[in-house]
């Protein structure tokens, strides 16, 4: 028998974490979470996570500095940044981005500052 529960999360009542994030929907394996309206600034310094992260850009524009490489995200753009990768970004616009992380990220509050 498969396992026939739904979850449906709603983000205006999303829990919000340290940074900003969004809490979504999450699994045993992989959580979504949703960067919504972040402003341009500096760069954080540059963090590696125990999690592998894909996102997918909503609106605006930003810069993903990821080992050495930089990968300019804006509307209709996806990347992946692998577990341990060591990675920051720019935000150049106002930016809207989900992300799915695996394991979930909030598990152990590993995507905490």
């Amino acid at each position: 028998m498969s396992d026939s529960s739904v979850i449906k999360v709603t983000s205006q009542t999303s829990p919000t974490g340290k940074m900003g994030q969004k809490y979504l929907a999450s699994g045993v394996k992989v959580s979504m979470r949703l960067w919504e309206n972040e402003q341009p600034g500096e760069s954080k310094p540059p963090a590696s996570r125990d999690y592998e992260t894909v996102g997918y850009v909503i609106q605006g524009k930003a810069e993903l500095h990821l080992e050495g490489q930089m990968v300019l995200l804006e509307p209709g753009s996806s990347w992946v940044v692998p577990k341990d990768a060591s990675h920051t970004y720019k935000i150049l616009e106002p930016f809207t981005a989900v992300e799915a992380t695996s394991p979930p990220a909030e598990v152990y509050n590993r995507d905490e500052p």
